[in-house]
Formats: structure tokens, C-alpha cells, sequence
């Protein structure tokens, strides 16, 4: 056998043996979670969340049917007691070993105003069966978030938002609430009844009772037209400031090792409905994921694929209800952290996430999510006092996720973001206290609501406490 071609053999040989190696590799890390027990050893049922990032095995799982209900338990309940929704939240809020409480039973809408739009809604409404029931009523919430699982009190306690640089946050809607305290009592707050437990319980990550009604302030039923298109990533962060202010609803992400982004707007229309097609972001995904198994360690050759496929993708076009088009399913589970920051601070923070995890983190393929929510006056709002922009990043439910504390957190903090709450991050007390103008007033209307701490597990003991 000649020189040559032993050594283009041996080549060969080497070349195909690197790839047994790396689908090897993958096929290891791409193995399923090992399962919790459902039982405990004291018969104990399981409870976890979507991602799998939290879980307990709960001694008391209750389930009241009215605000004095509500009262009842939480003054005669051992703590901790949390209070539980879709369990979309990533941050340990809900984990009890003593008594967890859901709102199921507590759904439904109980009033409206046809004249101001505004809607008395049970508190453990989910956000897919509020969308209906409002347009039945010719109502609708203009700005809602990207998955519509959660209940209407875990989305608002959790400062969960959609994005359009004009509307705030979902709690941004709340005109009144009815809140369950640990005493024992049922308080109602507004702006002028019980104003500072308004001002903050409304963002209370469940530490100031339980929330059991809201009245939301909506508006009328509007058609909207959703287009999703591709767009050069530098052109959207370039343009983000102008794309924020044409359209209603807009957010963007950026495609990870490729030169592209996706663009996705909302806007009020008078178009015939032509109603969303089929859920084409989950096969998307996974083709995402396939270019990263295959070209993890060739990120050329990855930019230079995902550049020339999706250069391709015609425009989404969608006319519809806007309830039924600013939500999208999301059946792949990941792991998220989201921080809002000032506006005038995230792209420039954006363009150093997408520089660390090119350089650093290969095996990232999740689009990076940019949004924009408007200023409110909740104390524990994340975006209390300012406009802000929101940058996620997300690791899919199979891979590590450590690189967001070491790698993406300390670039947000630095350009002064806020942890969105139910998302995370590794933030304590102190953290927290330098962030929110009105903290140590927060704390103080938790402390007089619950001054035994029955509201608070291990986790909110550390938001809450110093030490």
C-alpha cells in the first residue's frame, strides 16, 4: 500500500472514529433526567415544576374555594404555605414540606363593566381559559406573556410580562385585589383601600397571603396581525429602538451561531382573519438543536449552515383575535434566566451575552429572547420606575445551565438588570435591597402581615431575610 494512501486511510479512520466519538458524546448527554420518586418514604405525593429545577413532597395539599376559605386555612395552617399554579416558574416559590395550596378551585370570571372594560376574575384563572372568556365579553388583555399556562395570580405575583414598549406588565392591569392574610382576615386593596398592601402585595411572590380575586382593567376585543420574519441579527439590535416604537407588540430573538434573528410583531388590524397554522416553533427548535449536535465543535461550518437555511424561511403571516396569537405553545422544556434592564442598557448588554456564549458555549442553541415592557409603580415590580428591556436565555431541560450564573448573570448585573422573579438567578436579600427604591417599605407591609413568617419557605427566607 503507497504512502499516500495509507496516510488519507489512517485520515479517514480518524476522522469517522472523532465522530463515532462525538455522536457518542451526544447520545450520553442526551439522556433523560433520572426520575424523582413519586412517593416519599412517608407517602408523600410529588410536586414538581415544568422545568424540573424544584420539587417537594408536601405533608398538606388543600384547595380552597372562596377568600374565607382561604383565611380560614392560612390561619389555622402549619408553615410553611405556598400557593401553587402552573408551576412555570423556574425560582424555588413554591417548595413546602407542610402545606401547599392551589387555586383551581377558584377560576372563572364573576363580573364586568362593558363601559370601562374592566373584569372581576378569580385568582386561579389560567391565562389559555381568561382569553376565551374575556372575548365573550368583548374584552381582552393587550399584552400577554409567551406562554399562556399560568394562572392569573402566579403570572401577576411573579411580575411575568409580554412585551410592547407602550404596555406594562400583566399586573400592570390590576385596579383591586381581595387578599387572605396569615391573621386570618380578608383585605381589600386598591389604590385608595389598604394602598401600600396594594402598592406591595400586587408583585408579592405569594409572601403576603393569597391573593383570591383580581379586578383587571382590559381593553376592547381588537384583531391584531402577527408577522414573524427573519431578519439579519445585527440590522434588529441596530433598529430595536425604531422597530419598539412602530409596532404595538415586537420582540426579537437572536439565533445563536448563526448571523440571523427572528423578528415578531403584532399589530391592530381591520384584515380578514387567517387564523395561525400549526406549531411549526417546536420542529424549528429541534432543527436547532440537530445543526448544534452535529456541528458543536465546528462553529464555521455551524453559522455557515444555519445562515444559509434560514435565509430561506418565508414570512409567518397570522390575522387573528389578539388572545389567540401572543401566546404560543412551548412543549420543549428548558431552563430560563431573564433579567430586565434599563432600556437604554440592553442592547449593549444583549450584544455581550451573544459574545459569551459564542465564544464559551457551544452547546447553546435556545434563541435568545429581547422584549420591552413599559414603567410601573408596583414596589417589587421589576420594572418599578423605569422602561425596561428584557434579554432571556435559556439552556434546554437536558444540559448544564451553570454557565448562567458564571457567564450571562454577571453581564446583566453589571448593566444594572433586575432578576425577573420567577426565573433564575442568584440573588439574596442584600442583592435585592440595592435594586428596589421601595424595599425596606415592601418588607415592612410583609412583616405586619405575617410577622410569624408562615408565608415564607428556605427560598423566600433568603429574598426576605437578611442572613
Amino acid at each position: 500500500m503507497g504512502t499516500t494512501r495509507r496516510a488519507l486511510l489512517t485520515a479517514g479512520g480518524a476522522v469517522v472514529a472523532g465522530a463515532a466519538g462525538l455522536f457518542g458524546r451526544r447520545v450520553w448527554l442526551d439522556r433523560e433526567p433520572t426520575a424523582l420518586p413519586a412517593v416519599d418514604k412517608s407517602g408523600r405525593l410529588l410536586w414538581q415544576n415544568w422545568s424540573g429545577t424544584e420539587h417537594a413532597y408536601p405533608a398538606n395539599r388543600v384547595a380552597p374555594a372562596s377568600a374565607d376559605e382561604a383565611a380560614h386555612l392560612l390561619r389555622t395552617a402549619a408553615g410553611p404555605v405556598r400557593t401553587v399554579g402552573a408551576g412555570h416558574s423556574f425560582t424555588g416559590l413554591v417548595p413546602t414540606d407542610t402545606t401547599l395550596v392551589s387555586l383551581d378551585r377558584m377560576s372563572g370570571l364573576s363580573g364586568h363593566d362593558p363601559a370601562t372594560h374592566q373584569a372581576s376574575i378569580a385568582a386561579g384563572t389560567r391565562l389559555y381559559d381568561l382569553g376565551p372568556a374575556l372575548a365573550a365579553i368583548g374584552q381582552d388583555m393587550p399584552n400577554l406573556p409567551d406562554i399562556n399556562k399560568q394562572s392569573l395570580a402566579g403570572a401577576t405575583q411573579t411580575g411575568t410580562h409580554g412585551t410592547g414598549a407602550g404596555f406594562k406588565a400583566v399586573h400592570g392591569g390590576i385596579i383591586a385585589f381581595d387578599l387572605a392574610t396569615p391573621r386570618g382576615e380578608v383585605l381589600e386593596c386598591s389604590a385608595t383601600s389598604n394602598p401600600e398592601v396594594f402598592a406591595a402585595a400586587r408583585v408579592g411572590l405569594g409572601a403576603f397571603g393569597i391573593i383570591t380575586r383580581f379586578t383587571m382593567q382590559n381593553h376592547p376585543l381588537t384583531r391584531v396581525k402577527k408577522v414573524t420574519s427573519v431578519r439579519h441579527r445585527d440590522a434588529l439590535m441596530d433598529g430595536w429602538d425604531e422597530l419598539a416604537t412602530r409596532h404595538r407588540n415586537v420582540e426579537f430573538y437572536v439565533i445563536p451561531f448563526s448571523h440571523q434573528g427572528l423578528l415578531i410583531t403584532h399589530d391592530a388590524t381591520t384584515e380578514p382573519v387567517r387564523p395561525r397554522g400549526p406549531d411549526a416553533d417546536t420542529d424549528g427548535l429541534m432543527k436547532l438543536k440537530s445543526a448544534r449536535d452535529l456541528l458543536e465543535f465546528a462553529s464555521p461550518l455551524r453559522f455557515r449552515m444555519l445562515d444559509s437555511v434560514l435565509a430561506e424561511t418565508p414570512d409567518q403571516i397570522a390575522v387573528d383575535e389578539g388572545w389567540k396569537l401572543l401566546s404560543n405553545e412551548r412543549p420543549v422544556r428548558f431552563r430560563e434566566m431573564e433579567y430586565h434592564l434599563p432600556r437604554e442598557n440592553q442592547i449593549a448588554a444583549l450584544r455581550e451575552v451573544v459574545e459569551a456564549i459564542e465564544r464559551h458555549r457551544s452547546d447553546v442553541f435556545i434563541p435568545i429572547e429581547v422584549r420591552s415592557i413599559a414603567a410601573d409603580d408596583a414596589w417589587l415590580s421589576t420594572f418599578h420606575g423605569r422602561e425596561s428591556g428584557s434579554i432571556a436565555v435559556h439552556a434546554y431541560y437536558k444540559d448544564d445551565y451553570a454557565f448562567f450564573y458564571a457567564l450571562i448573570e454577571p453581564i446583566l448585573r453589571r448593566h444594572g438588570g433586575r432578576p425577573h422573579w420567577g426565573k433564575l438567578n442568584s440573588l439574596k436579600h442584600d442583592d435585592f435591597a440595592g435594586l428596589y427604591p421601595r424595599w425596606k417599605d415592601a418588607l415592612a407591609v410583609r412583616e405586619h402581615l405575617d410577622p410569624e413568617g408562615k408565608m415564607l419557605n428556605p427560598y423566600l427566607a433568603k429574598v426576605f431575610r437578611r442572613g
